[in-house]
């Protein structure tokens, strides 16, 4: 694993899950519509870790070519783009990802300057695989505690044509362990992303192309909770007095 295949991930997800939600979001749900869309919903849900099934959804999910990546070209684009190493994970090993979305109302973009202002603003860092990254304060070597991506093709944000990007969504994501616990890190990212919202004028999504409500926030809580849980140092066994 490497922090190309970390980016790679992450977009190949954020693909799959953005463009059903730029293209459901702001459009009534008829009865059978909605009955439809949860069905393919149960049936789309898959693990970060699984690489193949995501790519294999990709190439069977969208026609649309700016969306749909090939691995190849991931690797190659997120490769060449590589740059700074301000942003780089300490460790390529992780077992979990958790993503939200800003994404643009509908019939709107998300413009790049615009994108680049609201980052410096929310206090991500421009860097690794040029994209944003939120640093662990005094310790950037820690790696970050999450990042930004661009949903569209390849992923990054090429400084150099910045004032001509456009793109429906960008994509938060958190892969644990982080440099914080995980409870932590969620309640630093969900902060920035509406933050960066309310800056871009856009929408807080879910993973699951849903507007992000207090009760799903709730939950992701309760999930990052027990993921500290299940991670706690075990108590150190004392020796018995004698």
């Amino acid at each position: 694993m490497s922090d190309v295949w970390l980016l790679r991930t992450g977009i190949l997800i954020a693909g799959l899950l953005l463009v059903a939600a730029i293209y459901f979001f702001g459009r009534p749900r008829k009865g059978g519509q909605s009955r439809r869309v949860e069905k393919s919903r149960e049936s789309g849900r898959m693990e970060p870790t699984l690489g193949a099934q995501i790519e294999n959804d990709l190439a069977g999910g969208f026609d649309d070519a700016n969306v749909q990546q090939s691995e190849l070209d991931l690797i190659d684009d997120a490769a060449d783009s590589a740059g700074s190493d301000l942003g780089r994970r300490d460790s390529e090993n992780f077992d979990k990802i958790i993503s939200l979305y800003v994404a643009a109302r509908a019939g709107q973009q998300l413009q790049g300057p615009d994108i680049v202002v609201a980052a410096e603003k929310a206090g991500l860092t421009f860097g690794h695989m040029n994209v944003f990254h939120r640093l662990t304060e005094g310790h950037p070597e820690r790696g970050p505690i999450f990042s930004v991506a661009n949903i569209m093709k390849p992923g990054s944000f090429e400084m150099s044509e910045i004032q001509s990007l456009q793109t429906p969504a960008i994509a938060f994501f958190l892969t644990l362990p982080a440099p914080l616990s995980a409870l932590e890190a969620w309640d630093t990212m969900l902060p920035t992303a509406q933050r960066m919202a309310e800056l871009l004028n856009g929408v807080v999504l879910d993973q699951e192309r849903n507007a992000l409500g207090r009760q799903r926030i709730a939950h992701i809580r309760d999930e990052m909770r027990a993921y500290d849980r299940q991670h706690e140092a075990p108590p150190i066994k004392r020796s018995p007095r004698w």
